[in-house]
């Protein structure tokens, strides 16, 4: 009897892989291992005493030819699971080593393999040691099944146990993920300070295309990737392979197509004029590659990692993030307890939750050379210290925040004048400012030392209920002379960030603590982990807001990302208030006006946009967005959120058609729009649409809400519910 090729396949599958009684992520059989989220699979071959990466993908399509013991063929003898210089050198290696003979070329053998717990989640544990030299390497791949993600790491150990045996590593990624031949096409972010986030897609051809962070920012690029296999018009369509690399120092991705077809993806951090030595005994664990995979397009990746980054990694998970009022625009290094006192009760009255004072508050802080370091408040500001202010925005029912950026200092500061070899710097070289600003050697422990007890300091002699933590600069000089570390100072530097931020963490676990870089530069996830929301960008014209927060969107929930309304306008078309407020409304919502100077009319329209915000936000931070329109396409762009519930909906909907001349071809300028996520026998009712069952909706969809140019809508969808 013939037997078909998926019943072949099954059969395969259960005499290898045997089912058990309890679901699990992790299978062994005799050949290797599976490794299963609820979509994905994936499938690693051991062969004696090498492991290989034989299929990422859907579970649904494991193909039966892994089992088969072929020599030749990039994906299976040539890449290895851990991937390491030495033999061939058509791969990328993830270690690169250098023994204390001179030996730069490793060999690996697999010496064990389990499933362990870490963090309440599976985890398979392969153990692998070099054949010749006292050297073990650990890979780790942890499962998170409900969001389809993976999260891959390695441990290098120095076993040796010779005093003087050290390992020199040229070379130390998190990991490496092996795809299937294919056409595939990379989405990522390029930008530019104030251009932050911006969508690119290329194609993959044969070669390396790389993306990374050399000085610590990521304007240019973000640790963040998608892969589609075969170009797709369609969002929410295709095999999809997506992830992240948990870290924001200097951090890179290579995404390697063979001439046939395989798809090598590595990431971690970027070892660029870096080398680290490991002592006997020593070991170094990398920072996380968190890889994933869906067959429904960019859409279903980013709802994946949405998801993912709020539950699991988010500090604070599930906490509305307030409505926030910033002083800056209205009274930059001008600032005084008198003006902030009015700026709060305005800001009171229209329903902000959190005031927060920007630059300026600070000793010697008149302008932007001087004052960097010294985290004293300036008694020429504020003769009775903050105590007056914040008692006064506590009255009125709103928390209080502040802006520090603790990594930088001016040489016009106390703290330079005291510690000058406090800085990065090289003996004989110049030290480069920018913004008036050195960079302080965060890998120095007295550095840390100090900038934790002054923040301390400050935080406990004032009831602070929020930290800004800005860094405006990328790194330059980077030497710390005479420390005998100075080529793994960023590495160093960059563990003593995350030390003094969880220390803080702690100390304070109620402060809500908002990463900024000069704008978006540093968002990377070890981040999105220490800290509560995102400022996205210094650039706050709404046009240039809707590209770069439907860019950041794409990696980021919008829990995380902080818009504010402004004046800006860098495009001279005059947005009114209302649009300002709808494209700010998209994220965490913030005003960055001079409040002061609003007429009545003015205040009027901000209370009651506040006021629908509040009543909304939820859905809005923690809801499912759908990207229906996106800017880049057409004259248009909508936005929806769903709650997880599906009771209710809104819907964001924008004509930009002063940046775009009008294509007759675009099909937004007629189309209807059509909603998504909804429960399809359930019935809605539509701001200004009456009842419609939610199939109705996505399927036949609306007309388009917007009446002329530069203008915005918003629409709620509430599910009726029928006594």
């Amino acid at each position: 009897m013939t037997r078909s090729p998926s019943f072949l396949l099954v059969t395969l599958l259960f005499i290898v892989f045997p089912c058990t009684s309890a679901r699990s992520s992790i299978v062994k059989g005799e050949n290797g291992w599976v490794v299963s989220t609820d979509k994905s699979s994936l499938v690693i071959r051991v062969d004696g005493t090498a492991a290989y990466p034989v299929y990422y993908g859907s579970s649904d399509a494991i193909p039966a030819t892994w089992r088969q013991n072929r020599s030749t063929g990039y994906g299976y003898r040539i890449l290895e699971e851990v991937p390491v210089r030495g033999m061939f050198a058509d791969k990328l290696p993830i270690v690169e080593a250098v023994f204390p003979d001179g030996v730069r070329d490793m060999e690996l053998e697999l010496t064990g393999g389990e499933v362990i717990t870490v963090r309440g989640r599976e985890t398979l544990k392969l153990s692998f040691r070099d054949k010749y030299y006292p050297v073990e390497i650990v890979s780790f791949i942890r499962v998170l099944s409900e969001y389809d993600i993976m999260e891959k790491w390695i441990e290098v150990r120095n076993t040796s146990p010779q005093r003087k045996w050290n390992l020199r590593l040229d070379n130390l990624l998190s990991a490496s993920v092996m795809l299937q031949p294919g056409n595939y096409y990379l989405t990522h972010h390029s930008g530019k300070w104030g251009g932050e986030f911006f969508m690119r897609s290329t194609e993959l051809t044969t070669g390396v295309k790389t993306l990374m962070s050399r000085d610590f920012s990521s304007f240019s690029n973000t640790p963040w990737f998608c892969v589609k296999n075969e170009e797709s018009p369609k969002a929410d369509e295709g095999e999809t392979w997506f992830g992240q690399v948990e870290y924001s120092g200097n951090w890179r991705l290579d995404f390697a197509q063979t001439p046939g077809g395989y798809l090598q993806i590595v990431g971690g951090i970027n070892f660029w004029d870096t080398r680290m030595e490991l002592l006997p005994g020593e070991s170094f664990t990398t920072p996380r590659l968190c890889v994933g995979y869906c067959n429904d397009g960019e859409e279903g990746a980013m709802h994946r990692m949405h998801s993912y980054i709020r539950e699991q990694v988010q500090r604070h998970p599930g906490t509305i993030r307030p409505v926030l009022y910033n002083s800056w625009y209205a009274t930059e290094f001008n600032i005084s307890e008198s003006q902030q006192v009015e700026l709060a009760e305005v800001a009171a009255s229209l329903g902000v939750e959190l005031f927060v004072i920007d630059d300026g508050w600070f000793k010697g802080r008149k302008k932007d050379n001087a004052g960097l370091g010294d985290w004293v408040v300036d008694e020429d500001k504020f003769p009775s210290g903050l105590t007056p202010l914040i008692s006064r925005v506590h009255e009125l029912g709103m928390k209080f925040g502040i802006w520090v950026e603790p990594e930088m200092v001016n040489p016009d500061s106390d703290l330079y004048r005291n510690h000058p070899d406090w800085v990065l710097h090289f003996p004989n070289r110049s030290r480069t400012e920018q913004r008036n600003q050195l960079m302080l050697n965060l890998a120095r422990k007295d550095v840390c030392d100090y900038l934790l007890e002054s923040l301390t300091s400050l935080l406990t002699s004032n009831p602070i209920d929020f930290i800004k933590w800005d860094r405006n600069r990328g790194v330059t000089q980077p030497g710390w002379p005479g420390s005998g570390q100075a080529e793994a100072v960023r590495i160093k530097y960059m563990e003593n960030l995350y030390g003094l931020l969880d220390t803080l963490s702690e100390r304070f676990p109620d402060l809500i603590i908002e990463n900024c870089s000069s704008g978006g530069g540093r968002p990377g996830m070890d981040m999105v982990r220490r800290t509560d929301q995102t400022w996205t960008s210094d650039n706050t014209d709404p046009f240039d807001r809707m590209f770069i927060q439907y860019g950041y969107l794409g990696a980021w929930p919008a829990s995380s990302m902080v818009c504010w309304t402004n004046v800006e306008d860098n495009h001279s078309l005059s947005p009114g208030l209302e649009f300002v407020f709808d494209v700010a409304m998209q994220g965490v919502l913030g005003i960055g006006q001079d409040i002061t100077s609003w007429g009545e009319k003015e205040r009027s329209l901000a209370k009651d946009k506040i006021a629908w915000y509040k009543e909304y936000r939820d859905v809005i931070q923690f809801g499912t967005v759908y990207r229906l329109l996106s800017p880049y396409n057409g004259r248009r762009e909508a936005l929806q959120y769903v709650s997880p519930s599906k009771d209710r909906a809104v819907l964001f909907c924008y004509d930009i058609a002063g940046l775009h001349s009008m294509q007759p071809g675009d099909p937004s300028v007629f189309s209807p729009i059509k909603l998504k996520g909804l429960d399809p026998d359930a019935e809605y009712e539509v701001t200004g649409n009456g009842i419609r069952s939610g199939k109705a909706l996505m399927e036949g969809g609306l007309a388009w809400p917007v009446k002329g140019v530069i203008k915005s809508g918003v629409l709620t969808i509430r599910r009726v519910n029928h006594e």
